[in-house]
């Protein structure tokens, strides 16, 4: 083979090179080759390759509630496996659909409350199977400034008649736009939990203001909520922030892969919108569903979820928080307060953070900063996740380790 490179690498190369030098460059991704389970009042650690037997803490996953290395996950997903197959062999309208698909749809609905429900292989692609065909040119599109990137791209692809977006949790300018829209029918879409933040958005607000603009547009104003980081982790008993907030979205996107601890994502809604997203979604239509394994765990984590441990792995998933969260403010720095377990440290400089996560590192601590453009010049963070496997131990390693840092 050639080894002479194509015209196009030098300009893909400059790119990333541009990003590295601004400090927004992802970098280097750390490869894990070993779990080690909890011991005593110490949570599970991990190891990474070129790191020799340094023990690493994870404080940067969307496992809220630990449950992935749950004997019960595990055990129904080999046993699935070894019935079914490692992979479903096809999509789901031609010969990919198992009788463990269509249970886990029917749980998720019930879980939510609502008629049915329809799975992905990721949240992502959910987003953009759910809000793509649901725009057409006649749509008018209102978003929250501070919705995950999977939105601000279903938007992009969606190509609505007009697009509108609201200051973040700016209920007055979510008015305005409402009242201001033209399409002949209104899509409203919003995070339920903003991941960056930690913040929720306030649902019941947003539905009041949707049914009061309902008759302006002729088929009325849908509220979409995509709530991967609430389900699970938020209101008591994990519902997310609809529970949380008391009050519902006509739409919501879940995932399975972060407090549920298995992978994929799902909608749930009224019968007539799955209905008519397995004939239009795309990223449903064309593509593989997660496996049949990958189904029997996620239906033993709602199982866990849904019997007395459910409650007691949310109390204990607050506890660290709150504990976490107190510790910030004692020793010196600035979070954003919050319930959920995305618990941000506001270090407000670029290079700060940099030198800080690099700091915890050091420390045997695995932590993500966040920088400009993923968010505001300013709001630079380390975005810490507390999960329900993390015990007092690993918070105060944590708190020490950031104490020792200094300001």
């Amino acid at each position: 083979m050639s080894s002479t490179s194509h015209p196009l690498d030098a300009a893909l190369e400059t790119h990333v090179a541009r990003l590295e030098e601004q400090g927004t460059a992802k970098g280097a991704e750390n490869v894990i080759v070993r779990v080690l389970a909890a011991e005593g009042d110490r949570g599970p650690r991990c190891l990474l390759e070129g790191q020799g037997d340094k023990l690493f803490l994870k404080m940067n996953s969307n496992s809220y509630l630990g449950l992935s290395a749950r004997e019960e996950l595990l055990h129904a997903e080999e046993e699935a496996a070894r019935s079914f197959g490692s992979g479903p062999g096809a999509v789901r309208f031609i010969s990919g659909t198992y009788r463990h698909h269509t249970e886990l749809e029917r749980r998720l609905a019930a879980f939510h409350g609502r008629e049915s429900g329809m799975i992905f292989s990721a949240a992502y692609a959910t987003v953009l199977g759910v809000l793509v065909p649901l725009v057409d040119r006649e749509t008018t599109v209102i978003s929250d400034e501070l919705n995950h990137n999977c939105i601000i791209n279903a938007m992009r692809l969606a190509r609505p008649k007009e697009k509108m977006i609201y200051g973040h949790l700016e209920m007055a300018e979510l008015r305005k736009s409402l009242a201001g829209g033209t399409g002949r029918r209104a899509i409203l879409v919003t995070d339920g939990i903003f991941s960056m933040r930690g913040s929720h958005a306030p649902l019941r607000e947003i539905v009041a203001l949707a049914r009061e603009h309902d008759a302006r547009y002729e088929e009325g104003v849908t509220v979409v909520v995509d709530d991967s980081h609430g389900v699970g982790a938020f209101g008591r008993s994990g519902r997310g922030t609809e529970e949380y907030a008391g009050a519902r979205g006509d739409v919501l996107v879940g995932t399975l892969g972060k407090a549920f601890g298995v992978n994929g994502g799902y909608v749930v809604g009224s019968a007539a919108l799955t209905r008519f997203l397995r004939e239009s979604a795309p990223t449903y239509i064309y593509s593989n569903p997660i496996t049949v394994g990958e189904c029997a765990a996620a239906l033993a984590s709602l199982d866990i979820l849904e019997s007395d441990e459910g409650p007691r792995r949310l109390d204990h998933l607050q506890e660290m928080t709150t504990r976490f969260a107190k510790g910030i403010v004692d020793i010196g720095w600035e979070t954003i307060p919050g319930d959920h377990p995305v618990t941000p440290l506001m270090v407000r400089e670029t290079e700060k953070t940099a030198a800080l996560v690099e700091h915890l590192f050091d420390h045997g601590i695995l932590a993500t900063g966040l920088n400009y453009p993923v968010v505001p010049k300013g709001d630079q963070s380390i975005r810490f996740q507390i999960n329900a496997d993390h015990t007092a131990r690993d918070i105060d390693e944590v708190l020490t380790a950031i104490e020792d840092f200094g300001g």
